[in-house]
């Protein structure tokens, strides 16, 4: 089976190293970096993940490069990593170089931000192509020196992917087989994507985070930070109920799309209850949302988005982080869409989605365009 993965950042790193792991599978990285792929022909090529307790994990992908039609000969699997922001261009660009003689399945780790109706745009005269997504990543990672290593976090006990309406049974089915191969953890098959679109995570996470962080009101919204954070371990009390408020209204999109399509979206759960299924044992104290996210083992060491202040000392949030130009310009931007197609109101989501977008100044305002125009009618 060969495997490509788009994409050499954190899940596409470490994934490599994991799939190498298992006999009879070739993984082929598809990179826009000129000096990934120098670097992979240079020197020996491997690249190694080191796990929580210690143990480093080394493996060299077979091929590393920027030409798409190298990286996605004969390919079975693709597996798109790329940020939301850049997955349009990328799907473009790879579409001319897919297998033609065969069943392709091509999909986002992870799927959120409408990846099905993305691909199925971009994919529309390819019938040989399966769209798919999975809900999360597998496995936390962070700390990435490109090329070189990864720190591997907490792995999820369960993954869950969908395919797009369009897909049959027997492709869900294949695509099963094939990620069972190449992940420890078990894989369900979820009956709807919209089940992945509306999985509470980034889009409500971490635009929470930097509201309660910098936003009106708060400790550092007009001055710098003395010292880097992480995410989660340091995640005020504010961020938390802020987040549980979205959450909240993210259950009420959730039933909303179910009553307007007669959909059953139930595995999409409360974040709390998501968190606490998804790593188990490794939250030391899941009693509140603000203590599962301080203690959740698989978070620790995960840090902020933060720059060196460039108007004196301290750290400032790094505006061109993915949690500006993914989570909130892709993320949000959905979900406030789909609030309103549906009649739902979402005051907390929209707050910080409108604060984070007016005071970037460089966020698209709206919807993704491939979002369907007629959507939920013609769903």
């Amino acid at each position: 089976m060969k495997v490509t993965i788009c994409g050499a950042g954190h899940t596409g790193h470490l994934n490599a190293i994991l799939f190498k792991q298992v006999p009879g599978v070739e993984v082929s990285v598809l990179t826009n970096s000129t000096a990934l792929a120098d670097r992979r022909t240079a020197g020996d090529g491997v690249w190694q993940a080191e796990t929580r307790d210690g143990r480093v994990i080394a493996a060299r992908p077979d091929h590393v490069g920027t030409d798409p039609a190298k990286a996605l000969d004969s390919a079975d699997l693709v597996i798109v990593t790329q940020p939301a922001q850049a997955r349009a261009a990328l799907l473009n660009q790879i579409a001319p170089h897919l297998p033609w003689d065969k069943k392709v399945y091509v999909g986002a780790i992870p799927g959120f931000c409408g990846f099905d109706w993305l691909a199925a745009k971009v994919f529309s005269e390819r019938e040989n192509v399966v769209i798919w997504g999975m809900k999360d990543v597998p496995h936390i990672a962070f700390d990435l020196i490109p090329g070189h290593s990864v720190r591997m976090g907490g792995a999820k006990a369960e993954l869950f992917v969908a395919l797009h309406r369009r897909e049959s049974a027997a492709s869900g089915t294949a695509l099963a087989a094939m990620l069972d191969r190449l992940y420890e953890a078990p894989v369900t098959l979820l009956r709807d994507y919209l089940e992945i679109t509306l999985t509470p995570g980034n889009a409500l996470m971490h635009p929470a985070v930097l509201y309660a962080l910098i936003g009106p009101g708060a400790p550092w919204e007009n001055r710098p930070f003395d010292e880097p954070l992480c995410w989660w371990s340091d995640c005020p009390q504010a961020a938390a109920e802020l987040l549980e408020a979205c959450d909240a209204e993210n259950q009420a999109i959730r039933r909303a799309s179910e009553a307007r399509l007669g959909i059953d979206l139930s595995s999409v759960k409360p974040l709390q209850q998501e968190l606490i299924e998804a790593y188990g044992d490794q939250i030391a104290d899941a009693r509140t949302m603000y203590t599962l996210l301080r203690t959740n083992r698989a978070y620790a060491d995960v840090r902020a988005p933060l720059v060196a202040n460039p108007s004196g000392p301290g750290f400032v949030v790094d505006r061109e982080s993915r949690a500006f130009h993914e989570d909130i310009a892709f993320g949000q931007a959905l979900l406030v869409t789909m609030a309103e197609r549906l009649d739902v109101a979402v005051p907390a989501i929209a707050k910080t989605y409108r604060w984070a977008r007016d005071s970037h100044g460089g966020l698209a305002a709206g919807a993704p365009a491939y979002v369907p125009s007629d959507w939920p009618e013609a769903a």
